[in-house]
């Protein structure tokens, strides 16, 4: 993920700003960055990566149990786990981002009892740099 110019700064609110701290867009390269201008910037309070270009993103919301991942999250995630290039925890201490190897399409949820939001295209995640094994 680091190799590519698909970075970007984000406010407290998880808005995209430019490496400048101008309004940034998912859908417009040209307010995208690479990783290491990104990282080297101070506008906003943290990064996020702007996905496509083969790179996903689920999102497990509210998956730990007790400071563990939820029984419904690891099985989940062993679903996946062969497609997985790197996954954190996410901004709120209680999901998981998973960054897999993906085709652009349409996004997906599943509110069935968990969370899991499912992206490809046209949206950006607020990255945490918070690794976690799997």
């Amino acid at each position: 993920m680091t190799e590519r110019a698909r970075w970007v700064r984000r406010t407290s609110n998880k808005r995209p700003v430019t490496i400048s701290g101008k309004p940034a867009s998912s859908t417009d390269p040209a307010t995208w960055s690479t990783f290491a201008e990104a990282k080297a910037s101070s506008a906003g309070v943290g990064l996020g990566f702007v996905l496509g270009d083969g790179i996903g993103c689920i999102d497990l919301d509210h998956c730990f149990d007790g400071g563990a991942l939820a029984d419904w999250a690891v099985e989940y995630i062993r679903t996946v786990s062969e497609h997985v290039i790197f996954s954190e925890v996410s901004q709120s201490g209680d999901g998981v981002h998973l960054f897999i190897e993906a085709p652009e399409g349409p996004g997906r949820k599943i509110r069935d009892g968990r969370s899991v939001e499912r992206y490809t295209a046209g949206r950006y995640i607020a990255v945490t740099g918070n690794a976690i094994k799997l």
